[in-house]
């Protein structure tokens, strides 16, 4: 559909998820849209760049098949056959201590669909899967939206319900961590039930885990990019938004432009300083959303050392260890990615005390890996990769509307009903982008 003519373009703040999601989405719909994004690239966090003849992924991010927002975003820019989903949820678990489990969903309707996989979870006793089968149980029965659950840690009520820590180690964290980017101890039991009850307990197909077959920046940069500008959008990276006037208008690289709505679809520190108080009276609550970071240890060795394409790993300080050497376009030896959450105890620490601390952690859980020789160790960090979804978070996450008529908000730190997560972002970009179209469709009404 060609762009409307005669009207101001829709300026959409922030080159990330969200912001993708809704420049597409607008331009879909035949209006049009100018993207700003600060950095050379589109992606914000989910994004690639080149390191000695490899493409590498700042951070693993998978998604899930119960994210049919994020989904169909890959669907709309042509992204749907560069990635990979699995035709039924499958998941090594490796422990320190040289144990292994498996967490496999079985052909039965939800929620028995995860019964055999945690009756025969071999890294807990009989006794602790039968009590996690309780708790899911119970987990089941609560509503994520309850705002009581924002008061509450999803540890506090895990010890309530039975859970000893080996299942929260071995299950409950291994998961939530993962998904949240928050420790059982500290997240809010809102958001972890809304994981639990949506991924885990809901359809059976819904937790079957996806991942990218080509660098993120093919999917979140490339691919978007063309998209947008397919359908008529431009996108402007390198561009500095400093300020929002009324008009509305944004300032860009000091040049005042008009605009006939304005998406701020940054991170909430930004979006804070970028919206006048007189639009969100509340803005400065959203600094008050603290920042969770992860890291992510690349480790490349001389031969192949891991045969699965990804393991979960519990005890030990790796988390998620992924097989990137096709990916990235390593031609021999493997490449391994171990994603990191909650990452406050290795973000400051330097490079080589964490070559230190995960190597042999590496060894511990691959034994090939004692008999290969590392050729490359380095590590990304996003230091605020997510908001810290703990008790009281909740409250603090905004709508998408304010003050100011055509200005609006996205970002997966909005109040999406979704965790700080892609599939959060992609769906506060489009109902943001469902928000300007009634906004526009009333000033084409008002006389």
């Amino acid at each position: 559909m060609s762009p409307r003519p005669g009207s101001e373009p829709v300026a959409v703040i922030g080159g990330g998820l969200a912001g993708i999601s809704a420049a597409v989405a607008l331009t879909e719909a035949g209006h049009r849209v100018t993207l700003y994004e600060a950095r050379p690239r589109l992606g914000g966090a989910a994004c690639s760049f080149q390191r000695d003849g490899l493409t590498v992924d700042n951070g693993q991010h998978v998604f899930l098949r119960c994210c049919t927002a994020y989904r169909g975003l890959l669907d709309r820019i042509g992204g749907t056959a560069l990635v990979d989903l699995q035709s039924r949820f499958d998941v090594r678990v490796l422990s320190a201590a040289g144990r292994s489990g498996r967490l496999r969903r079985a052909a039965l309707p939800g929620p028995l669909h995860f019964v055999p996989a945690l009756a025969g979870y071999r890294l807990l006793g009989p006794g602790d899967r039968v009590r996690a089968l309780r708790g899911s149980i119970a987990l089941s029965r609560l509503d994520p939206a309850d705002p009581v659950l924002d008061q509450v840690t999803f540890g506090s009520w895990l010890a309530a319900h039975g859970q000893r820590a080996p299942a929260r180690q071995a299950l409950w964290d291994l998961l939530a961590v993962a998904a949240l980017n928050t420790g059982v101890e500290e997240a809010a039991l809102g958001p972890a039930v809304k994981v639990f009850k949506t991924a885990l307990l809901g359809r059976p197909d819904a937790a079957d885990l996806g991942i990218p077959l080509v660098p993120l920046g093919e999917l979140h940069d490339t691919a978007a990019r063309a998209a947008i500008v397919r359908r008529g959008g431009d996108v402007r990276v390198g561009a500095k938004v400093s300020a929002i006037e009324p008009g509305p208008a944004v300032v860009v690289d000091g040049a005042r432009i008009r605009a006939s709505a304005v998406i701020v679809a940054t991170r909430h520190e930004q979006a804070a300083k970028l919206v006048p108080l007189d639009a969100a009276p509340g803005r400065d609550t959203w600094t008050a959303l603290d920042a969770s970071p992860i890291i992510n240890v690349h480790a490349v060795y001389d031969r192949p050392v891991m045969p699965a394409p990804f393991v979960a790993v519990t005890d030990s300080p790796v988390q998620w260890v992924f097989d990137k050497t096709r990916v990235a376009g390593l031609r021999r030896g493997q490449y391994l990615a171990v994603s990191v959450s909650v990452a406050d105890t290795w973000i400051d620490r330097p490079t080589a005390d964490l070559r230190e601390v995960f190597v042999p952690a590496l060894r511990s859980v691959l034994p090939a890996a004692r008999r290969a020789r590392l050729t490359d160790f380095f590590v990304t960090r996003e230091r605020r990769a997510t908001f810290r979804q703990a008790p009281g978070s909740g409250a603090l996450r905004p709508r998408s509307t304010t003050h100011w008529p055509g200005l609006y908000l996205a970002g997966a730190w909005t109040d999406t009903g979704w965790p700080d997560t892609m599939e959060g972002a992609v769906r506060s970009g489009l109902h943001a982008a469902g928000l300007v179209r009634r906004h526009l469709r009333r000033q084409e009404t008002t006389p």
